[in-house]
């Protein structure tokens, strides 16, 4: 089992988060009303899909690029993998803390002051294209779904900063997004009730994954997704999770 279907199987399971953070927002570019044309066809839907990939694997290159700078700075104190350490303890936090949470613990939690800025910004985006066709809105919604405070999604980014290397981060956050893709599209083409039953259950599957993969990357068996691309191809590539 390698580090990227690791990502994409977590991914999966926790698409239901994803349905119920942005299923609001899918709502708002595919159906019509106040004004508003429906989305009809495949391109808006497409549109908010690419929009999001566009965004996560930015956002997986900087916070690569950050794991980078903190691998350096750990070396020169003498830690090594110091940025996998820290992004497998923030998942390790993040899904105890869900796996608490689901099982009714209360935890004393408050958003801080940047996350409350990036979600005013991101209302200020929508509204301003209220109006606008549906592949319009569509694209913007999807280029700035990295605006919304989300766990799930900021987990995974830490995740893409544990691999220490820009090209690692956006690899992950793209095996992430090819994981939402079923359930986004799900939402959009109005089938979200199937999954109601399936609500109750995952929570606590997605947020142990999660919990693993934390610890694998803690221990250092967790490779980055690049780490493939860069292996003489004589080598065998069936242990970059030995």
């Amino acid at each position: 089992m390698t580090a990227a279907l690791g990502v994409l199987v977590a991914s999966l399971l926790g698409s239901l988060h994803c349905a119920a953070m942005c299923g609001a927002f899918v709502c708002f570019y595919a159906e019509g009303g106040a004004g508003r044309l429906p989305a009809q066809g495949p391109v808006p839907h497409a549109a908010y899909n690419l929009g999001r990939l566009v965004s996560y694997v930015t956002l997986g290159a900087a916070a690569g690029a950050i794991g980078a700078m903190l691998d350096r700075a750990g070396a020169l104190a003498g830690v090594s993998r110091l940025a996998a350490i820290v992004a497998g303890t923030l998942m390790v936090l993040w899904g105890v803390s869900t796996i608490l949470a689901t099982l009714g613990v209360r935890l004393p939690l408050a958003m801080p002051a940047p996350l409350r800025w990036m979600q005013r910004e991101f209302g200020g985006a929508i509204a301003r294209v209220r109006e606008a066709s549906p592949t319009v809105r569509a694209a913007v919604t999807g280029l700035l779904t990295t605006l919304l405070p989300c766990g799930w999604l900021y987990v995974f980014v830490a995740t893409a900063g544990g691999t220490g290397s820009a090209l690692g981060g956006a690899l992950t956050m793209a095996f992430f997004w090819a994981g939402t893709v079923p359930m986004m599209l799900a939402i959009g083409l109005g089938a979200q009730r199937l999954f109601g039953p399936l609500r109750r259950r995952l929570p606590l599957v997605t947020a142990a994954a999660v919990v693993l993969l934390g610890l694998l990357s803690i221990a250092g068996r967790l490779h980055p997704p690049a780490m493939s691309m860069s292996m003489p191809m004589s080598m065998p590539m069936s242990h970059e999770l030995r």
